[in-house]
C-alpha cells in the first residue's frame, strides 16, 4: 500500500545490536563482573533513553547501584565505548532506506536512544536525515513500548494509525504499536522486509 507510512525502529533493524566484543569492551572499561553490570545497565537505561538524565548522570547511577564509583575519566571512556557498541549499521538496510527516500515514500524513525548516541548518528550518517519524522526517545520523552511513543508518531505524521506500518525486531514493541492501531512487521531480515513491502504495495488502497 503505497500510501502507508513506514515507521522504522533503529537498533536491530537498520543499526546492529551490540556484539559480544562490544559488550566485553564496556565491561572491561567499567571493571565490574558482567552479570551484575548488565542487570544494572538495562534497569537504569529507560530514564537515559527518555532524556531525563545525561550520560555522566546515567553512569554515576550505574556505579552507585553497583556499590562503586566511576571518576570523570572512566565515565568519558564508558560513554565512548557505549556509543561505539551501538554504532554498527546494516548497509543493506541503509540501501533500502535510501531507495525508499528516492521513491518519495513516507518514512519515519522511532528509536529508544540517548542523546549522546543520537548526536553521533546525526553527525555521521547522512541517511539519518532521510526520515520525515525522527521520534528519538531522548527528544520526545517517551520510549517504546510506552503507548505514548507510538501516539506521538501518529500525531507527528498526521495519519490514522492503520496507515502506519511499524517495523521492529522485538515482538513486545510490535504488540504495543498494534495496540494503538498501527500495523506491525516483525523484522528478521532485509529480504523478508522487502517481500512484505512488495506484497503490501500490491494490495488495493484502503478508502
Amino acid at each position: 500500500m503505497t500510501g502507508t507510512v513506514l515507521l522504522f525502529d533503529l537498533f536491530g533493524v537498520i543499526a546492529r545490536l551490540q556484539s559480544a566484543e562490544d559488550k566485553d569492551r564496556i565491561v572491561r572499561t567499567a571493571g565490574i563482573p558482567a552479570p551484575d553490570f548488565w542487570d544494572t545497565y538495562w534497569t537504569l537505561r529507560p530514564p537515559y533513553d527518555r532524556g531525563e538524565v545525561a550520560g555522566p548522570g546515567y553512569w554515576r547511577s550505574v556505579a552507585k547501584t553497583l556499590g562503586t564509583r566511576f571518576d570523570d575519566h572512566r565515565i568519558e571512556h564508558l560513554i565512548a565505548a557505549d556509543i561505539a557498541s551501538w554504532s554498527g549499521v546494516d548497509d543493506t538496510m541503509v540501501d533500502l532506506i535510501e531507495e525508499l527516500a528516492a521513491q518519495d515514500r513516507r518514512i519515519a524513525l522511532l528509536s529508544n536512544i540517548p542523546e549522546e548516541l543520537a548526536g553521533h548518528y546525526e553527525v555521521r550518517h547522512a541517511w539519518f536525515n532521510r526520515f520525515e519524522v525522527c521520534a528519538l526517545s531522548c527528544r520526545i520523552g517517551r520510549a517504546k513500548p510506552d503507548p505514548d511513543a507510538y501516539r506521538w508518531c501518529r500525531n507527528a505524521l498526521r495519519v490514522p494509525p492503520d496507515r502506519i506500518l511499524f517495523v521492529d525486531d522485538r515482538q513486545d514493541n510490535i504488540r504495543a504499536a498494534e495496540a494503538v492501531g498501527m500495523r506491525g512487521h516483525l523484522f528478521t531480515a532485509p529480504a523478508r522486509l522487502r517481500e512484505h513491502l512488495a506484497q503490501s504495495d500490491a494490495e488495493p488502497s484502503r478508502p
